[in-house]
Order: C-alpha cells, then structure tokens, then sequence
C-alpha cells in the first residue's frame, strides 16, 4: 500500500517530467551562471554526460557552488525564476524529448 506522498511516484514513474524545480547546466563551462532562483537542480553537461541530478539551496546566501562540477551559480534577483543568464544553462528535457 502507498502512502499519500509516495503514491504519484511509485505508480508514475515519469511524475517529475513536469518538475517545478528548475534546471540548470554548464555544458559551455563559462565561470559564472547567474540565476533567478535560489532552489534548484545542477546536472552538470548535458545529457548523457550529466552527473547525478543535484539540489541546490542558497538559502540566505547569493550564490552556492556545486559539489559535483563546481559550476559557481549566483542569484540575480533581476531575472524571472526558472531563467539564467547565459539563457543556454536552462535544461529542459521536453525539447529533447520532441526532437527525439
């Protein structure tokens, strides 16, 4: 038997394709990855050289190092959640899924 907050997972294995949490990579390797929001998720590089999936909380802080790639992701308050500058750092899996 499921529990309430396991239940949409276990029987939808695909349940995060819609994530919340935005995403972010630094396939170009650029130094700094501005973001405008301060949760998140480091893949590192782009699929399939991604490394495992990682959360991110600045917290009270402006900006946090990832531990896997070391990608310096800062906090700029002037751009929309979800979005970075450079703009190529967004991950969106569904773009890749439609190519495919």
């Amino acid at each position: 038997m499921f529990r309430g907050h396991d239940a949409p997972q276990a029987r939808n294995p695909d349940a995060m394709a819609d994530k919340a949490v935005p995403h972010f990579h630094n396939q170009d390797g650029v130094p700094v990855i501005q973001v405008g929001s301060k949760e998140f998720m480091c893949i590192g590089a782009l699929p399939p050289f991604d490394h495992p999936h990682v959360f991110l909380d600045m917290g009270a802080d402006h900006e946090i190092i990832c531990q896997y790639c070391s990608t310096l992701y800062r906090y700029n308050s002037g751009l929309k959640a979800g979005t970075a500058e450079p703009a190529s750092s967004v991950w969106d899996d569904r773009a890749r899924l439609a190519a495919e």
